[in-house]
């Protein structure tokens, strides 16, 4: 053994490249001999120049190699930290195949289990211990004012229902979480002045309140409710189409009345008003079933934003078949809804009965078990179907396949909030939009809705993921548009269309590496 090896403790390790460790940088061995040279990275990388496509094509095959989808979900986690660009040129070449790797339904599993995979932090992590440290946070990006369009953030609360992360402490709530949420809002804004704050997960105690407060003051997006609500009111939109019944005579239960189930109760109270309906009408129109069954308004603690809804007790007098709770089956039995929506994560929630008590008194029922992962949807699409008889017109929050039913293929359309959110950040941030206006979630809607052809026997309800790119620049226009007709915007493009289309970010190689 060499004493003055193991003993030195000052021996220097070899040098790294920077630009092999930065992944809006790496390039790895598309990297030219002349970048090579000039970079300090001669006979660092094989020999071979690849092409980004010859990158992408050999990405995709370890890819596939992988056991699982979790291991495949690891392994494309593992190429962001490294090369960002061919992460993003892998998914836009197999968006379909690799959206419920890195989304839903995977994306639920790698959450239950990510202090397992924890490798390389991304991101920052705000303390509520440490209000002071947010701008010190946002400092150690080194990026100016103009240099962030969105910013994602999550208390965590509700994250695929599956609950709180971050400090191992009890959760701190009143005075002091509305501070922090306060201090980050102005932190965020006058550091990124540009920026659209986007709320994800957040508890139904505080996401409508926070949205409320502040959505007039800083260009805030909340997820579950807006975007959730807005792809869902874009599968209604087309199901209409289809029904021939009007908007405004639709009746909604909604299973689930949490942040996601009022939030679109919401949009399709306020799609029925659009159409015609009152005020008054539109929420007689809406009925909300959650733990305690049948929301009404004798039931004590309801929160702020199912109170709206909660029927008169004595409105419903005799609907409960068994003890005091009205059941879904119950409500279902007496209001002979042509919508029902499914945000409870309660797993085989719609029955048979269910199912077929709908189905009997209405001619085509419009049915969305959207809750996620697989393991929490209400019913699965092949059972509503058949149950009901091939009339459903459904729509679900996950990935499925066709259903084939007597000699019809149903395409079950995913309402996934990412065929939603992405155009309308992108057409916010075009036009500099001071905030987002329910006009601008309309358009978004429509937009989606105006995408698909849903004439054919069996077709879907919203477009399929592998157009997600086109479909946000369509979503996109329709969103800045709506912001320039409401006056919220502060840019005004002379060709909307191409501004969009300049905006949205392609997976290349830029012609120099600095």
């Amino acid at each position: 053994m060499n004493e003055n090896i193991t003993s030195n403790n000052s021996a220097r390790t070899p040098a790294e490249p920077a630009v092999l460790n930065d992944p809006l940088r790496n390039r790895g061995a598309a990297f030219t001999p002349a970048e090579r040279e000039q970079l300090g990275l001669t006979g660092r990388l094989p020999s071979a120049v690849l092409t980004l496509d010859q990158q992408a094509q050999r990405a995709h095959q370890q890819m596939q190699a992988q056991p699982s989808d979790l291991a495949k979900n690891v392994y494309l986690e593992q190429l962001h930290e490294r090369n960002e660009v061919l992460y993003y040129k892998l998914l836009a070449d197999h968006l379909a195949e690799l959206l419920p790797i890195v989304y839903d339904p995977t994306v639920g599993e790698a959450i239950e289990k990510y202090s397992h995979e924890y490798r390389r932090p991304r991101g920052a992590y705000l303390s509520i211990d440490q209000p002071d440290g947010i701008g010190k946070t946002f400092a150690t990006f080194e990026l100016g004012p103009d240099d962030v369009d969105l910013i994602v953030c999550s208390d965590a609360e509700e994250i695929l229902g599956i609950g709180d992360w971050g400090n191992r402490h009890a959760r701190v709530r009143g005075p002091a979480y509305d501070a922090f949420i306060e201090k980050y809002l102005q932190t965020a804004s006058s550091m990124f002045p540009n920026a659209l704050l986007h709320f994800e997960d957040f508890g139904p105690g505080n996401a409508r309140r926070i949205l409320v407060q502040y959505r007039d003051t800083y260009r805030i997006f909340n997820d579950d409710m807006q975007g959730t609500g807005a792809i869902t009111l874009a599968a209604a939109l087309a199901a209409v189409k289809v029904t021939g019944v009007p908007m405004r005579e639709q009746k909604l239960v909604v299973f689930g009345a949490g942040t996601a189930g009022v939030g679109i109760a919401d949009q399709l109270h306020d799609a029925m008003i659009r159409d015609g309906a009152t005020p008054e009408q539109a929420t007689a129109q809406v009925w909300l079933i959650d733990k305690q069954g049948l929301l009404t308004s004798g039931m004590t603690g309801l929160r702020d934003y199912q109170q709206p809804y909660a029927r008169d007790p004595g409105e419903v007098t005799g609907w409960a078949s068994a003890g005091e709770t009205i059941s879904l089956l119950d409500t279902v039995r007496h209001v002979g809804p042509t919508i029902l929506l499914g945000t409870s994560t309660v797993h085989g929630a719609f029955t048979q009965q269910v199912i077929e008590t709908m189905s009997a008194a209405v001619q085509r029922p419009i049915i969305f078990p959207i809750s996620n992962p697989t393991s929490k949807i209400e019913a699965m699409p092949a059972d509503v179907i058949a149950w009901s008889a091939g009339k459903a017109l459904v729509a679900v929050g996950i990935p499925v396949p066709p259903v084939t039913y007597q000699g019809v293929t149903y395409q079950i359309g995913q309402a996934n909030n990412a065929l939603l959110y992405p155009g309308l950040g992108l057409g916010t941030i075009v036009v500099g939009a001071s905030k987002v206006t329910d006009g601008m979630l309309l358009a978004a809607a429509e937009a989606v809705a105006g995408q698909v052809d849903v004439s054919a026997p069996g077709a879907p309800l919203v477009p399929p993921v592998a157009n997600l790119r086109a479909s946000s620049a369509t979503t996109a226009v329709a969103v800045a548009q709506a912001a320039i007709d409401e006056g919220v915007a502060t840019q005004k493009p002379a060709n909307l269309v191409q501004a969009v289309q300049d905006a949205m970010w392609q997976p290349t190689y830029p012609d120099s590496v600095s």
